[in-house]
């Protein structure tokens, strides 16, 4: 039994459950208080495509998150967010939290980060006197690619991190890669497991910090064959699971892609030769199927379409990411009611048609 259920079982045990239901027959007053539901996008840093759709869809978009920030082994920050943003977010009224992490999720730079005290309140302290400098809402960790020997460690940064920040009047909160925490003895889910997933104690940190961002996108991407990039039934394991920890709903923002995949054979710089899957632009990936005369296909039970075709001998996949699978997402995300929200990569990836969709169904006043 998840905490959903948990908590309806609490309500209906209350003294004044029955003076409640009569007021919800009688007068049709919803069973329990509806909320704003947060919408998180992430990017906006750089591009001028970004600047632009953030600027076009401000009114849909709660929070604003560029991938701004990396750290050194020593604790020591670069980057910034560029004052074209913060002046847009502070126009339009929406929160702006940059998100820091390893560069290129180095693991051996971050278990270095880790270990080095002295670093991890570097690291700190920088982002406490940026925010405050910045008027920054808040921080979200996106340190990826631990291994999971690593958890206690990454646990304990966040917390000091999230007490520095909520003192400074800033949210903190975690992008977290998700797991069912099951795995194969060897090959790629072990590897999966013990490198990317394994090292979130999702719950300590939903604790410590004001949310987390599951992201349930990438089950499929450049390591993988090709396949959904965010599958309704990965996105409910994934999400079941969480809760199965004890991460309090209310402190879930799923994470959903506007991004689609394409997979092909390529050349790397290494002189290998495999199959190379990217994160494309919907608009990109739908031209793919165009100009090679694919229509298609939609998986009801996935909640995507996909097409393939034969070039130079060998297939081409995409998997397309449009506003007819954001619909199927949000289905799924309306039957966890109490959500905190949604956690979307990346901005100007998307269909245009994707804003509709999101309008229609979430709860955003």
């Amino acid at each position: 039994m998840d905490g959903r259920h948990l908590g309806v079982v609490w309500r209906l045990n209350r003294p004044w459950t029955g003076v409640l239901l009569l007021a919800i027959v009688v007068f049709g007053i919803a069973p329990f208080p509806t909320h704003a539901q947060e919408v998180i996008v992430y990017g906006g840093g750089g591009e001028r495509r970004g600047s632009e759709s953030f600027l076009e869809h401000a009114d849909q978009i709660s929070v604003i998150a560029p991938q701004s920030y990396r750290v050194d082994s020593l604790g020591n920050v670069s980057g910034q967010v560029p004052d074209r943003l913060v002046s847009e977010a502070a126009q339009t009224g929406t929160h702006l939290m940059p998100l820091i992490m390893n560069p290129g999720f180095n693991q051996t730079l971050m278990h270095a980060l880790l270990a080095n005290p002295e670093g991890r309140r570097r690291t700190i302290d920088f982002m406490v006197k940026e925010g405050t400098q910045k008027g920054f809402w808040g921080w979200q960790f996106d340190f990826e690619n631990i291994h999971r020997s690593q958890k206690d460690a990454f646990t304990s940064f966040f917390q000091d991190a999230a007490s520095a920040l909520h003192a400074a009047g800033m949210t903190a909160s975690v992008a977290v890669v998700p797991t069912n925490d099951q795995a194969e003895e060897r090959g790629f889910s072990r590897y999966m497991q013990d490198n990317w997933r394994g090292n979130f104690d999702m719950k300590a940190l939903a604790e410590a910090g004001d949310f987390i961002s599951l992201m349930t996108y990438a089950q499929h991407g450049g390591p993988t064959a090709p396949g959904p990039i965010a599958g309704l039934p990965w996105m409910k394991e994934m999400l079941d699971y969480a809760l199965s920890q004890g991460v309090p709903i209310e402190k879930i923002s799923l994470g959903l892609p506007f991004y689609s995949g394409y997979w092909y054979p390529d050349e790397f710089g290494d002189g290998s030769v495999r199959v190379r899957g990217r994160e494309v632009h919907s608009t990109f990936a739908d031209s793919l199927l165009t100009a090679n005369g694919v229509e298609p296909v939609w998986l009801p039970k996935q909640g995507v379409s996909y097409g393939f075709w034969q070039q130079f001998g060998v297939f081409h996949w995409v998997f397309l990411e449009n506003a007819r699978s954001m619909q199927a997402k949000m289905e799924l995300f309306n039957e966890y009611p109490g959500l905190r929200g949604v956690s979307i990569w990346v901005l100007s990836a998307e269909d245009p048609a994707v804003w509709a969709v999101l309008k229609s169904e979430l709860n955003q006043r």
